[in-house]
């Protein structure tokens, strides 16, 4: 949809000409994200400073009745980003401010575009805690997790992002400018606008503040990395440590091509890999008294020793503690720089992780792919990384979709869903009929319309292309 050369002249005359970009560099660089290799440029990039900017951007895109698309880090991988009918890319790059830590309340208000690490260290000076740690969390920005309801490593006894977030300001697809709630941690005043703009994914609102709840900061961890001889008890072991009375901090599993290749792909990392290992769990547990971690540990050992391990890895220093948590968050980037692949995001009740596993290796086969799975085992979130390889391109466009729709299917019938902290975006819309009904999509399209009811705001996303 070409932009009139009006509407780019009022752009320019509310952020100035130095925010406003039209050549073709800038336009592709703003186009992709990193799912897979799809580049879809906008007609125009435009970079508010502040709510009052984006209002008034806001305001010509529904009078113009202009697609917007809110940009980020582009660190997404299921297209939320992508400007699919072109229009205009709201970049929300230069709202990276954090705004105030409220060191009374353990609170902190923070501008979307402030990457995530730098958000948790921050707070971390202070004695506080922000727990949410995605693995990209080097790059990714908050407003981004906000959007997407981002999980990580620590989602298993911390939460997930909407578990912190208190209070938002947005931007609606009008212009108009709310928040929508209180800086409380109760609040059962009305219906609660805050959780339904968390996961939104950018099609009901522009995210400008947010109020994150935070927690005091917890001095001691242990970490230990237990391989298995087979990959199926490696998921049977969450469980059982789960039923035993532990809940650990973080609890990942990696099957054996996901260190294998993370250790060609990343420097630095000695760990000794035997032939026969399967697959591996990452196992932290931390709190503030060492004497109760060691326990919990021995406990976790006792109850691992039932199953087929090798010799359990204790991290003795920072530096090997460091040098772990690098091998399990560099996973995705070593796969992407191996192969042409596609990534799932499923979710189901950990207790069926070795079902899933199990289930999805049997669907590659059945289609001729290969699968790399990893993820937040501790609280059913699985990775699956469907790797291109050897096959053909035509096997790849027809066979592999078919794959991903039973993967799928066999996750919902498990009691899952289609994703536990990615997001649907553009790329798995067409499979939300697995997860939903006809009338549950017509819910939330109705949500969609009273919010924006001209299709603005990030359009072509979470809906199937037809519901």
């Amino acid at each position: 949809m070409p932009i009139p050369t009006e509407l780019i002249h009022k752009f320019t005359a509310i952020l100035g000409e130095s925010y406003v970009f039209t050549d073709t560099e800038t336009l592709n660089h703003y186009g992709h994200d990193e799912t897979e290799d799809y580049v879809f440029p906008p007609n125009v990039v435009v970079k508010p400073a502040n709510a009052q900017e984006i209002s008034q951007v806001l305001q010509l895109a529904n009078d113009y009745k202009i697609p917007v698309t809110p940009i980020g880090a582009r660190t997404g991988l299921s297209g939320g980003a992508l400007c699919i009918y072109e229009g205009i890319g709201l970049s929300m790059e230069r709202l990276n401010s954090i705004i105030e830590i409220d060191e009374r309340n353990l609170q902190v208000i923070t501008e979307p575009a402030v990457i995530t690490q730098v958000l948790r260290e921050a707070v971390a000076e202070k004695g506080l805690f922000y727990p949410v740690d995605p693995s990209s969390q080097g790059s990714c920005w908050i407003g981004g997790n906000v959007a997407e309801n981002s999980g990580g490593a620590r989602a298993v006894k911390y939460g997930v992002t909407k578990d912190y977030v208190l209070n938002l300001e947005v931007v609606l697809p009008n212009g108009e400018i709310i928040w929508t709630g209180a800086n409380t941690l109760k609040n059962s005043t009305g219906y609660n606008l805050t959780q339904l703009m968390v996961g939104s994914e950018g099609t009901l609102g522009v995210i400008t503040k947010i109020v994150l709840k935070l927690l005091p900061k917890n001095t001691h961890n242990v970490l230990m990395l237990v391989p298995f001889f087979n990959a199926s008890q490696a998921c049977e072991a969450v469980s059982a440590i789960f039923r035993a009375g532990i809940v650990p901090s973080a609890l990942e599993f990696m099957e054996r091509d996901a260190i294998d290749w993370t250790l060609k792909y990343v420097d630095g990392i000695s760990v000794k890999i035997e032939p026969n290992h399967e697959a591996h769990l990452l196992i932290e547990v931390d709190g503030n008294y060492p004497e109760v971690l060691f326990s919990e540990a021995e406990k976790i050992t006792s109850v691992l020793e039932q199953f087929e391990i090798d010799e359990i890895l204790f991290a003795d220093t920072e530096d090997q503690k460091n040098a772990l948590w690098k091998m399990r968050r560099s996973v995705a980037e070593a796969v992407k720089s191996n192969s042409i692949y596609k990534e799932e995001d499923t979710v189901v009740p950990r207790y069926v992780l070795p079902e899933l596993l199990n289930g999805i290796k049997k669907i590659g086969a059945k289609y001729g792919f290969k699968s790399v799975c990893y993820g937040h085992a501790g609280d059913g979130n699985l990775h699956v990384n469907i790797i291109k390889g050897d096959m053909t391109y035509a096997n790849w466009k027809t066979e592999v979709p078919k794959g991903i729709r039973e993967i799928f299917e066999l996750t919902v019938d498990l009691k899952g869903t289609l994703s536990g902290e990615h997001g649907i975006g553009f790329v798995q819309k067409n499979f939300m009929d697995i997860a939903f009904t006809k009338t549950h999509l017509e819910l939330m399209e109705r949500i969609k319309y009273v919010f924006d009811p001209n299709n603005i705001l990030n359009p072509g996303k979470i809906f199937p292309d037809e519901v």
